[in-house]
C-alpha cells in the first residue's frame, strides 16, 4: 500500500487536505514553475507533494481530477522536482472552452522545455506514470489507468542519486481552482529495458 505519510511539502500550500485514499490542493493565483527559456523569467513558487528515494528502478502512478480548473494554464499532474534549475512536471494545462495541452516540461540546469498536444477541452481527470531506470526517466498518460501512452523520454543531468518525486498543482495567471490525486502508488519499473540496437561500447 502507498504510504502518504512519506510524502512532504516543498512549498507548502495554504488550502489543502491529504488522507490515504486522496489528496486535494487549492491552487494559489500566481503559482507556477519554469525556468528561463524563451520567456526570460524564472517561476518557482508551485507547491509539490513528494517522497524521496534512491531507489533506481520504479514506476509511479496517480489519478489526478482537474475538473475545477477553467482558467489559461490551471494544471496539475506528476513531478520529479530535485532544486529549483532540476526538475519535471506533467500536467493537462487548460487552455480556454475548446482546448488544452496535455504535456511536459523538462528543466536541467535552469532551462525548461515544454513539449505539448492539443486534447479537447471536456476532459477533466488524467493518470500518469512516472518511471524511473537510474537517470533516464519515461513519462506517460492514461485515460483509463490501464493503457497508457508515452509523452517522453528525458535524461536529468542531476537525477543519478537520491531523488524526490511526487505531486503538484498551480494556477500561474490570477485563478484558484481545487486539484485532487487519487489512486498513488509505486510499483516496479513499468518501463521495461530497451530491446533493440545494443549499447555503444
Amino acid at each position: 500500500m502507498f504510504d502518504i505519510s512519506k510524502m512532504k511539502w516543498v512549498r507548502e500550500p495554504r488550502n489543502y487536505s491529504i488522507n490515504q485514499e486522496c489528496v486535494e490542493m487549492v491552487t494559489a493565483p500566481h503559482t507556477d514553475l519554469w525556468q528561463r527559456t524563451y520567456y526570460h523569467f524564472r517561476n518557482d513558487n508551485a507547491p509539490i507533494l513528494q517522497m524521496e528515494t534512491e531507489e533506481k528502478f520504479f514506476s509511479f502512478v496517480v489519478k489526478t481530477d482537474f475538473s475545477e480548473s477553467r482558467h489559461r494554464f490551471d494544471q496539475c499532474g506528476v513531478a520529479l522536482y530535485l532544486d529549483s534549475e532540476n526538475w519535471l512536471k506533467a500536467s493537462v494545462e487548460y487552455e480556454n472552452e475548446k482546448f488544452q495541452h496535455l504535456g511536459s516540461v523538462v528543466t536541467n540546469r535552469g532551462y525548461s522545455d515544454w513539449a505539448t498536444t492539443a486534447i479537447p477541452a471536456d476532459v477533466k481527470s488524467m493518470w500518469y506514470r512516472l518511471s524511473r531506470r537510474e537517470d533516464d526517466y519515461c513519462i506517460e498518460c492514461s485515460r483509463d489507468g490501464v493503457q497508457f501512452s508515452q509523452m517522453r523520454i528525458c535524461h536529468m543531468l542531476e537525477g543519478a542519486g537520491k531523488i524526490r518525486f511526487g505531486i503538484y498543482a498551480c494556477s500561474p495567471e490570477n485563478s484558484s481552482f481545487t486539484a485532487r490525486f487519487t489512486d498513488m502508488q509505486v510499483t516496479e519499473c513499468a518501463w521495461k529495458a530497451h530491446d533493440g540496437q545494443q549499447p555503444d561500447m
